[in-house]
C-alpha cells in the first residue's frame, strides 16, 4: 500500500476537548481548520476534514494545497459519517493507506477493515507538536 489521505470526522474533534465549541460551532470549526491547515503544511498526505452541517464558507476558505473540506451531503447529526464511510471504502479499493481521525463508535464501526483510527485527543496533540 502506498501512503494515502487522512479522513478527519471534524464536529467529533471538535467535541472532545471542552473548550466552549458549542457556544460559536462555526467559530470552532474555523480554528479547528487553521490548526490542520498549519499542520498540513508539514508533510505531503492528503487531508479531508469533514464536518456536519451546511457549508460555511468561513471554514472552507481555509482548505487549500493538501487540505480539504467538505460538509455532508445531508442534514442532520453524524451525516459527515457517511461521506467519511463512502471515501474511505474507495480509498481503500485504490489499496492506499488510510487514517480516520473520530472517536464515533458508530463510526469506527462502520469503516471497513484496513482503515486504521486515529483518537483525536492523539491528533490534537500531533497538530500541537507541529506547532511548536
Amino acid at each position: 500500500m502506498v501512503a494515502g489521505p487522512w479522513f478527519l470526522d471534524g464536529n467529533n474533534i471538535m467535541g472532545s476537548r471542552p473548550d466552549g465549541w458549542w457556544n460559536d460551532r462555526e467559530g470552532a470549526a474555523v480554528r479547528l481548520a487553521d490548526h490542520v491547515a498549519r499542520w498540513c503544511r508539514t508533510h505531503d498526505d492528503d487531508v479531508l476534514l469533514v464536518f456536519d452541517g451546511a457549508p460555511a464558507e468561513r471554514v472552507s476558505v481555509v482548505a487549500g494545497g493538501n487540505l480539504s473540506i467538505r460538509f455532508a451531503d445531508r442534514p442532520g447529526r453524524n451525516a459527515a459519517d457517511d461521506v467519511i464511510v463512502g471515501l474511505v471504502e474507495v480509498a481503500l479499493v485504490e489499496q492506499v493507506r488510510v487514517m480516520v481521525v473520530t472517536a464515533d463508535r458508530g463510526l469506527i464501526d462502520r469503516l471497513p477493515p484496513g482503515a486504521t483510527v486515529e483518537r483525536p485527543t492523539r491528533f490534537l496533540s500531533r497538530l500541537d507538536a507541529a506547532a511548536s
